[in-house]
């Protein structure tokens, strides 16, 4: 697609073709090339077709005759040959499409120049200079902006240039005066041959023709830098929507926001009262010893997804994943009026998606996966850590009791443990409806192993 060491004739063949090319094309920076492309070759393919449709109307209206019909047949061949260079469209060098679109411009230069077949008509071939025809090349050239990089924009305006001033030359070199025409011209305005130069039929008009083509150049020079700056922001906002995307990898849609929003939201270090979340796979070490490692691989994913999907829909944060299980917070890195619920919620949520999902796996035949889940609620100490690598970490006693109330799932048999500083939380949050606290039973004064003293703790 994006062309990488090409021969060295072919990059100078190819010099003001080739598209621009960042440093790093990704795969998500390529994608977004390709559909800047796409869309840019359908606008400006639907716009060709407008304008030809709109020209030809123009045209019966200024020449109601039948001659018309030969240049609504240039247009026909433009049209088509718009359609052909959609097909052939791509990201990078396409040696087909640079072919076709300097088809399109013979076609436009031909189409101007040579004689109308169907016309009665005997003027000179100077005079095909005088219908101010050129400006037509502007649609081609206006169109060109829509798709192409600013190398092929600077090609348009030199090849139409080109064919343009040695069309004006050969007619010039090669055409047959009409004889006595341009000498009745002269005696007609004699004393005005400034007029009379003007007014010759068998004069192309040197001086009109550079200027045209002059003009033309300057014009898709300035229009190939704006196409160029258009360029750069097109791939600097595919960078924002990459890191964006990053970022809804490990925080939820509304978080992504916000972050997006602020600048530097993460860098200070401070303290904060969160909700911490950890989920592990009971017995999953035994599980996997005797399976197929892509199958447990597989079941791996399928149970990330379904709690990271949780973590998102009650808006919390995904801190990192644990082997078989993961980390989650509520309230980083921008904390809400609802946090401890949503932890909550989201703990409830989890057991009721495995409960499905083991439903799934029983019908066909696969062993269900029981996991636990611990809660806490208390101070945490958040910001990025590292040097030269950045890493948003979340650290403090929160997060190692509800470690530990995670491990304690195993010793009472239970789905979840939650501390009573969560549930105190959750009921200071004042909502509502507390059906997330339903169900949920008083094991007073525990012994929590790696956490001082003793607690109360509540189990699902």
């Amino acid at each position: 697609m994006t062309e990488t060491a090409a021969p060295q004739t072919r990059r100078e063949r190819f010099f003001f073709t080739q598209p621009d090319i960042p440093d790093e094309v990704n795969e998500y920076t390529q994608a977004v090339l390709e559909r800047h492309k796409r869309e840019g070759l359908e606008l400006a393919v639907r716009a060709r077709w407008i304008a030809m449709a709109i020209i030809a109307v123009f045209l019966v209206l200024i020449n109601p005759a039948w001659e018309v019909v030969y240049y609504h047949f240039i247009l026909a061949l433009v049209a088509l040959n718009g359609w052909f260079i959609r097909r052939a469209g791509r990201v990078g060098q396409s040696g087909l499409e640079l072919l076709l679109l300097f088809l399109d411009l013979l076609i436009m230069t031909l189409g101007m120049l040579v004689p109308n077949p169907l016309s009665e008509d005997v003027r000179p071939l100077a005079m095909q200079y005088q219908f101010d025809n050129f400006q037509y090349f502007f649609l081609i050239l206006a169109g060109g902006t829509l798709a192409y990089t600013w190398r092929t924009v600077i090609a348009i305006g030199t090849w139409t240039a080109g064919m343009w001033t040695v069309g004006w030359i050969a007619m010039w070199w090669f055409a047959t005066p009409i004889p006595g025409l341009s000498e009745q011209v002269t005696r007609a305005f004699a004393g005005y041959p400034d007029v009379a130069e003007f007014m010759k039929p068998d004069s192309v008009m040197p001086s009109l023709r550079i200027q045209e083509a002059v003009v033309f150049m300057i014009v898709a020079v300035t229009l190939a830098f704006s196409v160029r700056r258009f360029n750069r922001l097109l791939l600097s906002n595919a960078s924002l929507e990459r890191e964006r995307a990053n970022l809804s990898r490990y925080f939820s849609p509304n978080v992504v926001d916000q972050l997006s929003q602020n600048d530097e939201p993460l860098k200070q270090v401070r303290n904060e009262n969160i909700a911490v979340l950890f989920i592990d796979i009971v017995g999953f070490t035994k599980f996997a010893a005797d399976r197929d490692p892509y199958s447990v691989i597989e079941l791996l994913r399928g149970f990330h997804s379904r709690m990271e999907a949780e973590v998102f829909r009650h808006n919390g944060t995904l801190d990192k994943y644990l082997g078989d299980g993961l980390m989650a917070t509520f309230g980083t890195p921008i904390s809400g009026d609802r946090d401890a619920s949503n932890a909550l919620a989201c703990a409830r949520s989890m057991v009721q998606v495995l409960e499905q999902w083991n439903a799934e796996r029983k019908r066909a035949g696969e062993p269900e996966i029981q996991a636990g889940i611990g809660v806490h609620y208390g101070p945490a100490l958040l910001g990025d850590i590292g040097a030269n690598r950045l890493e948003y970490a979340v650290i403090g006693n929160a997060v190692n009791v509800a470690a530990k109330l995670e491990g304690l799932t195993r010793d009472f048999g239970v789905k979840l443990v939650i501390s009573s500083d969560l549930r105190d939380q959750v009921i200071r949050e004042h909502i509502s409806e507390l059906e997330c606290l339903e169900g949920l039973e008083l094991r007073s004064d525990q012994g929590v192993r790696g956490v001082d003293g003793r607690m109360d703790v509540w189990t699902l």
